[in-house]
């Protein structure tokens, strides 16, 4: 392939808190590998081989600690705010990743969201809710584990309705 033609990469889209509070409604009580899992993306971060390779040791107080994750890194995420004790019970996630992704869609399908979320929606969902909240740029890029601000800027596109909202207050 030329130089001047690479393969484009879609952005993933983001889960909005609506959404995701949307899906969460969907999962019947019994599946609480899927609530945790989905819990844990979106509310920390994670990826989704980060969700199954977490340990229960890892998660403390307030913080969950990732260990030689994606490029042998190590962080520290927050505990995701809607956080049950019984999850721990879950922990660790006793399924596939490629489990993990169909459960996602499944769910997604049936609270009626678009096809174009993948489980890695949730992770994206996490990053944009930081940088939309005005967590600066540098702390989101060490909680989601980039090693360059290129890749954590994905989160800082413009939106149409955002730009539209601004010209409305300015103009």
């Amino acid at each position: 392939m030329s130089q001047y033609f690479q393969e484009s990469k879609k952005i993933v889209k983001a889960i909005t808190p609506e959404e995701f509070k949307k899906i969460i409604s969907f999962i019947p009580n019994k599946d609480k590998i899927a609530k945790t899992s989905f819990l844990l993306a979106y509310g920390s971060g994670l990826r989704v081989s980060e969700v199954i390779n977490l340990k229960r040791k890892d998660i403390k107080g307030n913080y969950i600690e990732i260990w030689n994750s994606k490029g042998g890194k190590d962080r520290t995420v927050p505990k995701p705010k809607g956080w049950r004790e019984y999850m721990l019970n879950e922990i660790p996630i006793k399924v596939s990743i490629r489990t993990l992704q169909r459960k996602f869609k499944h769910y997604s399908k049936r609270a009626g969201l678009s096809e174009h979320y993948v489980f890695h929606s949730l992770r994206h969902g996490f990053g944009t809710r930081m940088v939309e909240s005005g967590v600066p740029l540098n702390q989101v890029q060490l909680l989601m584990g980039h090693s360059s601000l290129t890749v954590t800027n994905v989160y800082t596109k413009a939106r149409p309705r955002d730009a539209l909202k601004s010209y409305e207050e300015l103009f």
